[in-house]
């Protein structure tokens, strides 16, 4: 968005991230799944909602007793190198599928969590 000034031309960008906030079935076994298994830190613990984040970028999740909504909701992680990932994810102990390029030119890895959450960490191939 451009912003003018009486002289100059003043580049903003308003919106700096979007953060996706994902169905849990159980904060603690959430909580669990991401920081052993994905490498996320645990930012925020409540009784309903939770923030764990990594490498800048942030995860919310609110407590839901609906797996069904689970299980039909996904979210986008731009990153920078799926194969590294891959690795990663596999050394905590996940049983992954190798990140495969996409027809839409995305390299793509493919993780489930516990709660039937698709996160899909794509690349540009």
């Amino acid at each position: 968005m451009l912003l003018f000034h009486t002289t100059d031309v003043i580049m903003t960008h308003l919106i700096q991230s979007t953060v996706p906030v994902l169905a849990s079935l159980d904060i603690d076994e959430t909580i669990a799944f991401y920081t052993k298994r994905l490498g996320f830190i645990e930012a925020l613990r409540m009784d309903e909602y939770a923030i764990v984040s990594r490498d800048g970028a942030e995860i919310h999740f609110w407590l839901c007793s609906d797996r069904h909504i689970a299980e039909n909701t996904s979210c986008y992680v731009r990153v920078a190198d799926t194969d590294r990932l891959f690795q990663d994810f596999s050394a905590r102990g996940l049983a992954l599928r190798p990140p495969v390029v996409r027809p839409w030119g995305m390299k793509e890895l493919y993780v489930i969590d516990t709660h039937g959450n698709l996160l899909k960490f794509g690349e540009r191939a």
